[in-house]
């Protein structure tokens, strides 16, 4: 064995043997929507007094924390998002009434003399009372605690402990000379310019002396939740600024649970269905080729674990998918390989294999590089959960670039030198080549009419986009969504005729199976809790699912985002792909590329389908996936110009197109699998993601031969460029004739 297989196999067991320690030594973990509980997202906004900037905003952050963990959550997570966002993760909380309310209340809290009963405001009995200026402000209290003893009697109380001892005494001293009964005599603690309570004095505090000692008890008929909820918002103190509840997402633990299974079970049937799949094509080395993907998910597994990344219902839709993806490089370099074979059995197989691995890596580089534009987009403009499926699709990227060019090559080349031929699955040119050689096609011969039937699909979707619009979710409209699942199923008229009747007619609601969803602009907390009320009058025991608030703002800044961020995609993959080959390469790729886009969107809104985060990231996806096709093709193209600058141009692109049509099959095939079985085992929104994927694999696969080459050979015209200069590349060069290998 020479130095450099020794070294590989060296490299790549020390990268099994680490990925299998922290695979089995760290946890994954687990975002809410896996877990359950609820996330908020909170806003900062200015005060009269105080600049809502980064250094507020953490002070804020701060107090939030206090207060989360006086709640007695267990591993609440707060972090600063940007400079006036906040984003708190409480596991098991699922009432987001509670959460919203006692975390991020204001809590101005101020203790106030009481001058009279005339005017002002209101007590906790409905009676009025003047107030004077504040004495105390909630930043004089050292600390808050509820209390209860039964030797005092029945009830709650909060006992409170002030830092300046001698502001108390004064401001207790002073009312203590009114005579007992009058309201003179009481203290007015208020919350949010809200009484909660004015005891009045014990007739035992001494005039002018008050209550030393700087601590007291708020003594009131407190519940122990509303005492301990009390003492929570007073020990926490006053936020320096308000906040604005942006957005909150609550889900059941039954929901994380269902689809943690459900994507397990997808990605272990995909990746059965591609292992089946890829050993048919290519016999052992298909074999070694799947222990190859096997070694993929661990890696992938293991890194996201070790960057300690949330693991999200995207994200694992994200690893599920990458499985699918990950064949990619290995068929690329497969079929390069029988290419060589082909043109040289005198070779050997291994020559052939060695020169499949270097002929393929132009291809295998530029079209991953177009996946991670894509991944990087949506972690930089995504938001919640959807942002996990960038980070996870970029961490597939790169695991399956080591599965397949350092795993692979590995298994591959230890094993090729000790079986033949027709065993390796290499020295055959497989059943898609063969035909198309047969076949003798000319497909840019009728180009015109390829373009004429792109033009009429893309009609076609305009005309739904036209018609029907989009269906924007609550993502990027702002509103709420519930989901309830229900004991007995509840017909979609008596659903909405229970939820118009508890008050909210406005809202679009779907029933089926055992599950309601309830959407609307206007859908308050009290309303989902009438709703929940009144569907358990048809339906049994009614629980919540899921629920997602986004705010107004909120909505229209993800909705620009998401515009952003197609925009974005498609100009920077025509940069890249002008900058590495030529521009009227890239023109024509984009030009498909938006095609593709179009029918997706035209599809969805034929159908209704809902287009929210989890549809961005799809879309995402389908532009690298697409460009990515288009890449294998156009490098094919360069390759061939090249080898033959005195051919014309439509020949080069008409046999790149025949000549990576079994990858371009062989790959699509590996990635649908893996979607169908996302869309046999996932729910809702998973399944849409995958259907969106299906049809944006489809359209990019048939783009590629049927948009992009005519539009490039159309293109062609305005570039007056020569083809590149020929590289030097050793062993026997490829003839071209109708566009096969021959």
């Amino acid at each position: 064995m020479s130095r450099a297989p020794f070294w590989r196999a060296v490299t790549a067991l020390a990268v099994i043997a680490i990925s299998s320690a922290l695979a089995l030594t760290i946890a994954p973990r687990l975002g809410l929507d896996l877990r359950g509980g609820t996330q908020l997202v909170f806003e900062t906004k200015d005060s009269p007094t105080v600049k809502a900037d980064a250094a507020a905003t953490d002070r804020a952050l701060d107090v939030l924390r206090q207060r989360a963990d006086a709640l007695g959550v267990v591993d609440p997570t707060l972090v600063r998002s940007g400079e006036r966002r906040i984003i708190v993760e409480l596991p098991g909380v699922l009432d987001p009434r509670q959460a919203a309310e006692v975390i991020g209340k204001t809590a101005q809290l101020a203790f106030h003399p009481v001058l009279g009963d005339q005017e002002g405001v209101r007590d906790e009995n409905g009676g009025l009372l003047t107030l004077g200026p504040a004495a105390i402000s909630g930043e004089g209290v050292r600390d808050a605690a509820e209390q209860s003893d039964p030797q005092r009697g029945p009830g709650w109380w909060v006992s409170l402990d002030f830092r300046d001892a001698g502001a108390w005494q004064r401001l207790t001293g002073t009312a203590a000379c009114e005579p007992p009964g009058d309201p003179k005599r009481r203290i007015a603690i208020v919350l949010d310019e809200e009484i909660i309570s004015s005891p009045p004095l014990d007739p035992s505090v001494p005039c002018r002396t008050g209550i030393a000692g700087g601590s007291a008890d708020i003594a009131s008929s407190f519940t122990h939740e509303e005492a301990r909820d009390l003492a929570v918002l007073i020990k926490g103190g006053a936020l320096p600024v308000p906040l604005d509840l942006v957005e909150q997402r609550t889900v059941g633990p039954t929901l994380g649970t269902a689809a943690i299974e459900a994507s397990a079970k997808a990605a272990v049937v995909g990746l059965l269905l591609t292992a089946v799949f890829i050993v048919a094509v290519y016999r052992v080395t298909g074999l070694l080729a799947a222990l190859a993907l096997a070694c993929y998910g661990l890696i992938s597994y293991a890194a996201l674990v070790a960057m300690g990344a949330t693991f999200t219902l995207p994200g694992l839709a994200g690893f599920v998918l990458a499985i699918g993806m990950a064949i990619d490089a290995n068929v690329l370099v497969f079929e390069r390989a029988r290419e060589e074979y082909a043109q040289a059995p005198g070779r050997g197989l291994r020559a052939a294999l060695e020169r499949g691995f270097q002929n393929a890596w132009s291809a295998i580089a530029d079209s991953n590089v177009t996946t991670l534009i894509s991944a990087g987009l949506l972690f930089w403009l995504a938001s919640g959960p959807v942002r996990g499926f960038g980070v996870t699709l970029a961490i597939g990227v790169l695991a399956s670039l080591i599965s397949a060019m350092l795993i692979t090559r590995v298994l591959t080349g230890s094993a090729i030198g000790r079986i033949g031929p027709r065993a390796s699955g290499l020295g055959s040119p497989g059943a898609v080549r063969t035909w198309l050689t047969r076949r003798n096609l000319r497909l840019m011969a009728a180009r015109r009419w390829w373009l004429a039937i792109a033009g009429g699909l893309v009609a076609v979707a305009a005309a739904g986009l036209a018609a029907r619009g989009l269906n924007f979710g609550v993502e990027f409209t702002g509103g709420r969504l519930v989901e309830f699942a229900t004991a007995r199923p509840i017909p979609a008229d008596v659903a909405g005729e229970a939820v118009a009747r508890a008050g909210v007619p406005s809202a679009v609601v779907q029933s089926g199976g055992d599950g309601v969803s309830v959407r609307a602009a206007r859908l308050g907390l009290d309303e989902v809790a009438a709703i929940e009320q009144a569907l358990e009058r048809h339906g049994g025991e009614v629980t919540k699912r899921r629920e997602e608030f986004i705010g107004p703002s909120l909505g229209a800044e993800l909705r620009r985002n998401a515009l952003v961020a197609l925009a974005v995609a498609v100009a920077m993959q025509l940069l890249y792909l002008a900058a590495r080959f030529r521009w009227t390469f890239g023109a024509a790729a984009v030009l498909a590329l938006l095609a593709d886009v179009a029918v997706v969107l035209g599809m969805f809104a034929w159908l209704g389908k809902p287009v929210d985060g989890v549809f961005l990231a799809a879309m995402l996806t389908i532009i690298g996936y697409s460009v990515n096709d288009k890449v294998v093709v156009f490098d094919r193209v360069r390759e061939l110009w090249t080898a033959h600058p005195g051919k014309p141009f439509g020949d080069a692109v008409n046999g790149a197109i025949l000549q990576t049509l079994p990858r371009t099959v062989n790959t699509g095939l590996g990635a649908l699998f893996i979607l169908v079985a996302l869309m046999a085992f996932g729910g809702d929104s998973l399944r849409d993601f995958a259907m969106a994927l299906v049809a944006g694999i489809v359209t990019g696969t048939l783009s590629s031969a049927f948009v992009a080459g005519p539009v490039a050979i159309a293109l062609a015209r305005f570039d007056r460029k020569p083809p590149p200069r020929p590289a030097d590349r050793r062993g026997p060069r490829r003839r071209e004739g109708s566009g096969a290998v021959v």
